[in-house]
């Protein structure tokens, strides 16, 4: 499944702007939903990994254009090579290792396109190219 393409620009927290150099405060910035792009609620973004409190990550949660920082746990679910799903408990929508980047997607049909030879299985029929 492709990946969502919502955006949000994000402010810094306030802890961060404190801690910022004096007269260098840190940008707002984009941040795009890791989620299925068929998934119910709030979008979300992994910020940053809760290293003091393990087995836990920062994401920044948003519906519209209203963010909230928000502590979840990790999915405990793994896939079959015992890799972990790298979204938060209880995502509603396919796990890591089912989301494609729609970025990433466009590009690989592109390149398909021009070399087929080398994306053999991004064309309709086996190394035709066609996106």
């Amino acid at each position: 499944m492709l990946g969502c393409t919502s955006v949000v620009l994000l402010p810094p927290p306030d802890f961060l702007v404190l801690l910022s150099p004096p007269g260098e405060p840190p940008e707002a910035a984009h941040v795009l939903c890791e989620l299925g792009g068929d998934h119910d609620g709030d979008h979300a973004a992994m910020l940053w990994d809760e290293g003091g409190r393990p087995g836990s990550a920062v994401w920044a949660r948003w519906s519209g254009d209203r963010a909230r920082l928000v502590s979840h746990p990790w999915c405990p679910v793994r896939d079959a090579r015992q890799e972990a799903c790298e979204l938060f408990a209880d995502h509603r929508s396919g796990h890591s290792w089912e989301v494609t980047d729609p970025t990433y997607e466009a590009i690989a049909r592109a390149l398909a396109a021009q070399h087929a030879h080398l994306f053999p299985k991004h064309g309709e029929g086996e190394g035709d190219g066609k996106p």
